[in-house]
């Protein structure tokens, strides 16, 4: 850091003011045909990436005439479901659907602003959490873009965010490597949950249509955005399902839920699914409650619950596998339908045909699976506790990179 200290005192020593997002940059006013696009060159909410991922190819084509233009160099910023946290520094011209914002200097401080600095600041927690508190809507919030505008941060001399650009592009680079192995991990642990649950010709396990044996049911109803900011009580929301096998019922996700309220509280065994998503993905992913629930908890409205009649004919923690392998989640995605935006039917999924091995062999599968998905993915051990905890110190660098000493009025 005795570098960064060194330029910060010489080229920023009486303080460094704060900029309004919008007086340094604006959203792209440019138009591409989509005829002139491709998969590598569109870019729709749904293949940027959560958790600053970046992106990924396209899936589908564009399904409009023209589309907004962006350029290398501009930052694209998901803008539905901000808390997803989808942003890219992208490095090619394109076209961007409606539910992405492209975000480009300003041309009086293209050699003021650097573009990957521009993309750290507009990637930081600090900016997401802004980005949160303002965002409009309680069932499908999207970011405010006023309000995104009027962001303000620091813009230090162009010598100081050079060197904290590789500051943190070091830090990336390693974290990569991290992820990289622990990809390899996870492969290996899908190849062998996939291996275990195909029952395919199997004549000692019984299948059964989802709607024979349990009920489907809905999340929460009649909310508003208010109810979801001075809550009472516990609710499992989309993100939650999205990133658990099994649903994290300790999480700080909370509702306003009223005495006379007639919503369904959750208990152990049941499965939940995202119910809709701009990915098919995404749609119809899994989580099943495999905790004892001691307190009310509830479903978010935009995720589809399923509670089988006799919670003892399917384990809980093999659920939790098996509602995630291979042939399962083929079965799973043809549940939705949409061009550019996929909702599951509820009919399509009672339908589902699910494997109900002996209860024994179900349990020792579960033991075996969850073992290789410890070694994948507990934060507590491992690779993933490296990546945690280095993620951890990145985020608290960045803050600190970019926050300096104020101008002095």
């Amino acid at each position: 850091m005795s570098r960064l200290d060194d330029l910060i005192r010489q080229y920023c020593a009486d303080g460094v003011e704060f900029r309004a997002l919008g007086e340094i940059a604006h959203y792209s006013d440019t138009r591409v045909s989509s005829d002139l696009l491709d998969n590598d060159t569109f870019v729709g909410v749904d293949n940027l990436l959560a958790d600053k991922q970046g992106r990924t190819t396209a899936t589908y084509r564009p399904n409009t005439a023209t589309l907004t233009g962006f350029a290398p160099g501009d930052v694209l910023l998901g803008n539905i479901r901000p808390y997803l946290k989808k942003v890219w520094l992208a490095d090619r011209a394109g076209g961007c659907s409606g539910d992405v914002l492209a975000i480009r200097r300003a041309q009086e401080y293209e050699d003021d602003v650097l573009p990957k600095f521009l993309y750290y600041v507009l990637s930081s927690e600090r900016f997401f959490a802004y980005n949160n508190q303002n965002a409009k809507g309680a069932k499908m919030p999207r970011g405010s873009k006023d309000a995104i505008l009027r962001y303000k941060f620091q813009v230090p001399a162009l010598e100081v965010q050079r060197e904290i650009v590789r500051v943190l592009d070091l830090f990336q680079s390693l974290e990569a490597e991290l992820e990289a192995e622990l990809e390899a991990r996870r492969q290996q642990y899908d190849h062998y949950r996939d291996s275990l649950l195909a029952f395919a010709g199997n004549k000692g396990v019984h299948w059964a249509a989802m709607s024979d044996i349990g009920t489907i049911f809905g999340g929460l109803s009649g909310k508003s955005k208010a109810d979801f900011s001075d809550g009472n009580a516990r609710f499992v929301s989309y993100v939650n399902i999205l990133n658990h096998l099994a649903v994290d019922l300790t999480a700080d996700d909370f509702v306003k839920v009223g005495a006379t309220e007639r919503q369904r509280s959750l208990r152990r065994g049941d499965v939940l699914f995202t119910g809709s998503s701009e990915t098919p993905l995404d749609v119809a992913m899994s989580s099943v409650v495999t905790g004892e629930v001691d307190e009310p908890i509830y479903l978010n409205s935009f995720s589809i619950g399923y509670r089988l009649h006799d919670p003892g004919i399917l384990d809980a923690d093999f659920a939790k596998h098996l509602f995630r392998s291979k042939e399962m989640r083929k079965k799973l995605v043809r549940t939705a339908s949409g061009v550019t935006r996929f909702n599951v039917s509820k009919e399509r999924l009672g339908a589902v045909h699910l494997p109900i091995p002996p209860i024994d062999e179900q349990r020792s599968i579960a033991s075996t699976l969850d073992k290789f998905d410890a070694l994948a993915n507990d934060l507590r051990s491992g690779l993933p506790a490296e990546i945690r905890a280095r993620r951890t110190q990145y985020e608290w660098y960045r803050d600190r990179l970019l926050t300096f000493k104020e101008v002095e009025a």
